[in-house]
């Protein structure tokens, strides 16, 4: 195989008459030549292929953070509701047995009980009245006002803490019966 088969192979043969068609063939050949130098090169550096391949695994790592990350979301989301739904169903589990006690205490307790209790009460409610009014006489405006806000408050929650004090009272009154 001589000189000229091998160079030439692939491509065609230019008219070495024509001087033009040559510096055509050899500004081709020296263009090939260049990108042909440019991607060795290119392979010979290791540094920017270092370079290349650690921003590649960055941009990958930041991938798979932002992914792990709302997973993350998601999942604290998910639990939270679970948890605010459970919390609900156990306020509502506890606010139906607080209701089956009173039932049953009240069921439980004697009449004689529920009118001593009824009496007690009002005779409570008549002096705490007096003793408000007395009170209200001797006590400085700030305080008044702080009181005022408790008032408020309680009136405000009436139903909860008059089932609290039944259930109170009734409780000592079977504790107080049983000794």
């Amino acid at each position: 195989m001589n000189e000229e088969s091998r160079t030439n192979i692939g491509t065609p043969v230019p008219d070495a008459s024509d001087p033009k068609e040559l510096r055509e063939q050899v500004e081709r050949t020296r263009d090939e030549l260049g990108q042909t130098v440019e991607a060795l090169a290119a392979k010979a550096d290791v540094k920017a292929q270092a370079k290349e391949k650690t921003e590649a695994v960055k941009a990958q790592a930041k991938e798979k953070t932002e992914a792990v990350k709302e997973q993350a979301r998601e999942k604290t989301t998910a639990a939270k509701e679970q948890a605010s739904e459970k919390a609900a169903l156990v306020a509502e589990q506890i606010r139906g047995k607080a209701e089956q006690a009173a039932q049953l205490v009240k069921d439980k307790t004697p009449e004689p009980v529920r009118e001593k209790t009824l009496q007690a009460a009002t005779q409570v409610r008549e002096g705490a009245t007096r003793a408000g009014h007395y009170a209200a006489e001797k006590t400085p405006d700030p305080l008044l006002e702080k009181a005022d806000r408790a008032v408020a408050f309680a009136r405000a929650n009436r139903t909860p803490l008059l089932a609290g004090g039944a259930a109170l009272a009734a409780f000592l009154l079977v504790r107080r019966g049983r000794r």
